[in-house]
């Protein structure tokens, strides 16, 4: 079966119950860049509320999360490029995370270095990026798992390093059907691992975050280095890590 003919009914009938916990990556600014620019904590509160008012509506069913769990679905604006399960344009969220907060720090590693693969001028950064780990709780009794039958026998096309367009077109069948979650093996870590992209709001367990964790993430000529002091975790890349991805691949990686 091509994933052009993953009707709704047939993927309503592989439709599994799913619960557990996944991690997210963020800038750690997220906060910072406000106090910059504010004399108090007052002021701070006052102006963050100015830029919330300014930002696209808040889905009715994702109001009671926190901005962390809610924000890859807010609408209103344009999403500018596609993802592996949400096409560009004004297009419902997904909130994509992983299974360990490892693989979520390689996925945004890997994202890191494709950004500077599409920006050959830009120098490399002298200093590593700092960014917050999350942990999230979900729960549905409608998910999906590519890595298991019937899924399974396209396992190429989820898995495809540039081509969306399987995923995207799933992810639409699923919608009309209730499914909330799509469990499936990260492309970009070179360990065995799971990705999880969650297309409601409805299906966290939790409206806040749980653990949280810092990381470090530098890239630069020799490739990317990922390190985390508690629980202690040094990830390295190399320039061949991601070469599976023909952007990659073609890096101009001595600038």
């Amino acid at each position: 079966m091509s994933s052009s003919t993953w009707t709704p009914a047939a993927l309503s009938s592989d439709a599994r119950p799913a619960s557990g916990r996944c991690w997210r990556l963020v800038e750690a600014q997220h906060h910072v860049s406000t106090a910059k620019l504010t004399d108090n904590s007052q002021e701070q509160e006052r102006l963050e509320a100015l830029l919330e008012r300014s930002k696209p509506a808040i889905p009715e069913e994702c109001r009671q999360l926190h901005y962390l769990l809610f924000t890859p679905f807010r609408y209103g604006a344009a999403y500018p490029r596609g993802s592996r399960f949400r096409r560009a344009g004004i297009t419902p969220g997904v909130f994509y995370a992983s299974e360990t907060a490892r693989t979520a720090a390689t996925e945004l590693a890997f994202y890191r270095l494709l950004f500077f693969a599409e920006s050959p001028k830009t120098p490399w950064p002298a200093n590593p990026g700092e960014f917050t780990a999350f942990a999230v709780d979900y729960r549905s009794d409608r998910s999906i798992d590519l890595r298991s039958p019937p899924f399974d026998r396209e396992s190429a096309s989820w898995a495809h390093p540039t081509n969306y367009e399987p995923c995207q077109q799933l992810a639409e069948a699923c919608r009309p059907v209730g499914i909330d979650i799509i469990r499936y093996a990260s492309a970009r870590d070179p360990q065995p691992s799971i990705n999880i992209a969650i297309l409601r709001c409805r299906a966290f367990a939790r409206p806040d975050p749980g653990d949280r964790q810092t990381w470090r993430i530098q890239v630069s000529q020799s490739g990317a280095r990922i390190i985390c002091e508690h629980p202690r975790a040094l990830l390295n890349f190399d320039r061949a890590a991601f070469a599976a991805d023909p952007r990659i691949a073609q890096m101009a990686w001595d600038r």
